[in-house]
């Protein structure tokens, strides 16, 4: 991914309108590799900070700076996962991928032109799906790595195990280890519209606090889990079971809807929800649907994961 040429002789020079054109991309695979959009941005301002750093005579030898971007960021990344696992034990509370709004350069980077084996491959807004997003966190850091890499985004096992740092061979058998992980999850396979109008009955069911309503939304062994990072109130622990929830949600109703407009959102390329309070975003709501009931709900209120959400709800 970084082959470099003896002189750069006769190259014309890639420009800063041709570097910066590979931002979109980046974002979009770190923000998949990291569940965090900040710490995404936060990656791809660094990868520019090496490429910058160098001298024009080293610029001038990468042959690919695409490639070698690539390659930069994805190391940064595989670094902060592995220092997350540590930072994440001292998390108040479970944390949950930051959600994203409707946007659609989250969801159409570029996948280059390298043949698409079809067998196991995902598309990038399957990738995006918060559900999604919490099984690559069961998954270690060269796992999810590797997968991303080849499955979501066409690399090559050559090109991922420069990344990684093993074989290709190793990187075959960790993108094959993630791929057991993504279907043991069996993520949502529930019809767009099927989808919507089960978020839809869910806000009216809420807003009503009809608690028969709600059970019968919910799936039997349902969950629900609340990511507040200790910056805003909310239930620690995950709570488990359909009716369990249905009567929390209920309870909730009494207390806080009073003062809050629940809104009908995309998140992540998904039916969810959206609470504000004096206009401003302060819960997500993401759902995970299949059998026509909800399997999974996720809370953010975490206001640093809110944050692009202020200008778009």
């Amino acid at each position: 991914m970084t082959t470099r040429s003896g002189t750069g002789r006769g190259r014309a020079d890639p420009g800063l309108d041709a570097i910066m054109s590979e931002r979109r991309h980046l974002i979009n695979l770190a923000y998949r590799l990291l569940g965090s959009l900040a710490e995404a941005e936060d990656a791809v301002q660094e990868t520019y900070a090496r490429w910058y750093a160098m001298s024009r005579l080293q610029q001038d030898a990468i042959e690919s700076p695409g490639a070698w971007l690539t390659t930069v960021a994805g190391r940064i990344c595989l670094n902060l996962l592995r220092s997350a696992r540590v930072r994440r034990e001292t998390y108040v509370g479970e944390w949950i991928p930051e959600p994203l709004p409707e946007r659609t350069e989250w969801i159409s980077g570029r996948t280059g032109s390298r043949p698409v084996d079809p067998a196991d491959r995902v598309t990038l807004d399957e990738s995006l799906n918060l559900a999604f997003l919490v099984v690559l966190e069961s998954m270690t850091p060269a796992e999810r790595v590797a997968f991303i890499l080849h499955d979501v985004f066409c690399h090559s096992f050559a090109e991922v195990a420069e990344i990684v740092g093993r074989t290709p061979a190793a990187c075959r058998q960790l993108a094959s280890s993630a791929r057991r992980r993504i279907r043991d999850a069996r993520p949502s396979t529930a019809p767009a519209a099927q989808r919507a109008g089960i978020v839809r009955d869910f806000k009216r069911a809420w807003e009503a606090k009809d608690l028969d309503a709600l059970i019968g939304l919910l799936d039997p062994g349902a969950t629900a889990v609340a990511d507040g990072g200790g910056l805003a109130t909310t239930f620690l622990h995950p709570i488990e079971g359909g009716e369990q929830i249905a009567h929390t949600w209920v309870e909730l109703a009494g207390r806080r809807l009073s003062n809050m407009t629940l809104l009908e959102r995309t998140v992540n390329g998904q039916p969810g929800l959206v609470a504000q309070q004096d206009g401003a975003t302060v819960t997500v709501f993401a759902f995970d649907i299949a059998d026509g009931r909800i399997k999974h709900i996720w809370v953010i209120r975490n206001p640093e994961k809110l944050r692009s959400w202020t200008t778009t709800t």
